[in-house]
């Protein structure tokens, strides 16, 4: 019996600056959610460390698991008013410390790859979508040079290297998203985004991209 298809989501964990990471409460709330909403997938979550050599590895062996349709990264900037999609990710890095205090062993992400390399996920489908419920949604060219390109190039490097081709793509959400109160459960009252948005966006972004997939398939024969 083949293998199901497979989500894999990931998030981030605390690094220099930002010792509470949302994507940590984010992702393993999406994965709940689209594991009962996506009942013919599996989905398969984790929260990768914020190191330079060690999150492109544990994000590879989830990949390498096998039957990967999509892998969807998340990741926090303070200057993110929504949801925003990273359309690309750069050869390129920034001598700054992870968080074990470690730095980029070069200002590539790889050595002999493309100085550029762009998103697969169907950008406008999942924007219009996001938009179409409320939700604020922007798209961006400049996914940074610290961990969170990093990923992503690494993501997009196996995605156009796969056997079987995968979407992948990296996704931002506020800083300020990271909860309230006792139990940290609650948005912040200035973030544009509360928690129920944050999961609702979330899985409409995985059902835009298996939508797309599912329309890139060739129809099937009767008979």
């Amino acid at each position: 019996m083949p293998a199901r298809p497979t989500i894999v989501l990931t998030g981030f964990g605390p690094f220099p600056g930002v010792p509470i990471n949302a994507t940590q409460t984010l992702v393993p709330r999406l994965a709940t959610a689209a594991g009962m909403l996506f009942p013919t997938h599996d989905t398969v979550h984790e929260i990768l460390p914020t190191h330079w050599d060690e999150a492109p590895a544990r994000m590879r062996k989830l990949i390498d698991a096998g039957s990967v349709e999509l892998v969807l990264h998340f990741g926090v900037a303070k200057d993110v008013q929504g949801f925003q999609l990273e359309l690309v990710s750069r050869n390129m890095q920034t001598s700054l410390q992870d968080a074990q205090g470690n730095f980029p062993k070069s200002v590539r992400v790889v050595e002999e790859g493309p100085d550029l390399l762009a998103t697969t996920l169907p950008a406008e489908r999942i924007a219009a979508r996001l938009m179409g419920l409320g939700l604020p949604c922007t798209t961006s060219d400049n996914a940074g040079t610290y961990l969170c390109n990093a990923l992503l190039y690494h993501s997009l490097s196996a995605a156009h290297g796969a056997q079987d081709p995968h979407l992948a793509g990296f996704v931002h959400v506020p800083a300020g998203l990271v909860g309230q109160g006792p139990d940290a459960l609650e948005p912040h009252p200035t973030c544009p985004l509360d928690w129920r948005m944050a999961v609702s966006g979330g899985l409409e972004i995985i059902a835009a991209c298996l939508d797309h997939i599912a329309a890139q398939k060739p129809p099937v024969k009767a008979g």
